[in-house]
């Protein structure tokens, strides 16, 4: 699994030109899944999310997580996360996962931000053409893919 976590003091995304979820101060987590993930990569990745230490303190140092403050989660599928670039100008998404696999990991992950976090996150629908608007607070952008634990 690859994310693009950014820290925003909004986030929404809208399909069919309808809100499907809003969000304020948090957390807007772009996520890719390939066939090779795994239950196993959700809850590493989901418990890295919620307690990354990216968030300022009173002294303007990062150091609290989003569970120190009550953010919220705006989680949006992104298989192009994926993209291999090598060959060509034509980016290739073979290492994406197919729904079959994709949609399951994806719906749990959901489950495990709620658990992890302790209140519902917001998400967009996987496969839709969604629109994305934030507001990204810093700039702060992390990324992490499960097969690079570092």
């Amino acid at each position: 699994m690859r994310a693009v976590i950014q820290r925003v003091t909004h986030a929404g995304v809208t399909i069919d030109g309808t809100i499907k979820s809003r969000i304020g101060p948090g957390l807007l987590v772009l996520l890719g899944i390939e066939e090779a993930d795994t239950v196993a990569d959700v809850s590493w990745l989901s418990g890295k999310i919620v307690n990354l230490r990216i968030f300022n303190d009173g002294q303007g140092v990062m150091n609290f997580s989003l569970k120190d403050t009550g953010g919220d989660i705006l989680l949006i599928s992104q298989f192009t996360l994926h993209a291999l670039t090598k060959k060509g100008n034509r980016p290739s998404y073979m290492r994406a996962a197919g729904p079959a696999v994709a949609v399951p990991l994806y719906e749990q992950m959901i489950r495990q931000l709620e658990a992890d976090l302790g209140k519902p996150v917001g998400a967009g629908t996987f496969g839709a053409d969604m629109k994305v608007e934030l507001l990204n607070d810093g700039p702060v952008t992390i990324l992490i893919d499960t097969k690079n634990r570092e």
